[in-house]
């Protein structure tokens, strides 16, 4: 005989709630905890892997930038090079020229002065104008000898791509310290699971947490190399 229709109506509605409650019941206490476990330890997984991704580039980056400081420095001494060959080639012209005009030979200082080079002689007419005085031609700021400028400039480059190389050194080595950081949050997190108190799991389960966000403020102000 089929049971009455008010009691099959209780059955069902009773049936969804009765299998909730069991569900709720089969959930191992510290489900919760393990699951945040388990969040937590992903994500600073791979943030690791980030900051180890990020501090090979910028070591990278350190090692392009004194390669290239280098090799300024060395373009910088060979143009000092080529500066100091052409000094030299003034001098001795200008000291025969000198002794010319000390012997009073008009025509030997003539044929010299013809000879002068072209960066030295806008030196000479500079001190000409400036009546002749005493410290000589190659004093006067006019006197730029060929390799001058380019070693000079060698040089600012070298200086640059050093200090380049100094700040690269010092992001990758950033990222580097930054990785402890994410180190005491695995510490912590994985050290949870072992305690046998809730209270106890959850307080470091949370000193990892604070350490997490700690850290993961602090690389969002690191800068990127890709």
């Amino acid at each position: 005989m089929p049971p009455p229709a008010e009691e099959s109506d209780v059955s069902t509605a009773e049936a969804p709630q009765s299998s909730a409650e069991e569900a709720a019941e089969k959930r191992p206490p510290g489900h919760v905890r393990e699951t945040v476990v388990i969040v937590v330890l992903s994500i600073t997984a791979v943030l690791t892997a980030w900051c180890g991704f990020e501090s090979s580039k910028w070591s990278g980056e350190m090692s392009i930038a004194f390669s290239q400081a280098s090799s300024a420095r060395i373009e910088a001494a060979r143009q000092e090079g080529v500066a100091n060959a052409a000094r030299q080639a003034d001098l001795s012209i200008w000291g025969v020229y000198v002794q010319a005009r000390a012997q009073g030979d008009t025509a030997l200082a003539t044929y010299v002065e013809k000879r002068f080079t072209p960066h030295f002689r806008v030196a000479y007419e500079a001190w000409i104008a400036e009546r002749e005085p005493t410290n000589g031609p190659f004093k006067m700021k006019e006197y730029v000898p060929p390799g001058t400028t380019e070693a000079a400039a060698a040089d600012q480059r070298a200086d640059s791509r050093f200090a380049d190389a100094l700040k690269f050194n010092q992001r990758g080595d950033n990222y580097t310290i930054l990785t402890v950081l994410f180190a005491l949050v695995l510490f912590f997190a994985a050290a949870s699971t072992r305690l046998g108190r809730p209270r106890a799991q959850w307080t470091l389960l949370g000193v990892a947490m604070a350490f997490l966000i700690t850290a993961t403020v602090i690389l969002a102000t690191f800068p990127i190399d890709f």
